[in-house]
């Protein structure tokens, strides 16, 4: 029974990981001087998109990779808050027609604390580096 919990938080961990990486990348490759004028211009700091492009990258790396999932599961969720708050709630969750809705944001946001509380043991490097009792970090998806 178990195994199948390690084997859903594996694909959540995947999954989340990819998109965030992606979000990431998208981020520097649309011109993340664009990116930060549009954080100014919502009234933020434009030094926070800088900053969260880089954890949207090397956090999604990081999850892909299964390295410090539970740490890097809090800033995402941390993330995701201040996107709900700051920018989405006031379109509604599925957005107003101009400005879409928080209803992706929620769902990684709701992933990620699903990840913060539970780890994913499963094919992660954490497993590697970080091995506490042995019997409880043995993992298997079969």
């Amino acid at each position: 029974m178990k195994n199948k919990y390690e084997l859903s938080a594996l694909i959540l961990r995947l999954v989340l990981g990819i998109s965030f990486l992606i979000h990431g990348v998208s981020k520097f490759q649309g011109g993340i001087e664009n990116t930060a004028g549009w954080f100014a211009s919502i009234g933020l700091p434009e030094f926070l998109a800088y900053a969260t492009a880089g954890i949207e990258v090397l956090g999604g790396l990081a999850l892909i990779l299964g390295f410090f999932t539970r740490y890097i599961s809090v800033l995402f969720v941390v993330l995701m808050a201040g996107a709900i708050i700051q920018v989405k709630l006031a379109a509604g969750f599925l957005g107003d027609g101009q400005t879409a809705g928080y209803e992706l944001d929620l769902a990684f946001l709701a992933m990620s604390l699903s990840l913060a509380v539970t780890g994913s043991k499963a094919y992660a490097l954490d497993q590697l580096f970080f091995r506490g009792n042995e019997e409880e970090n043995k993992v298997s998806v079969n």
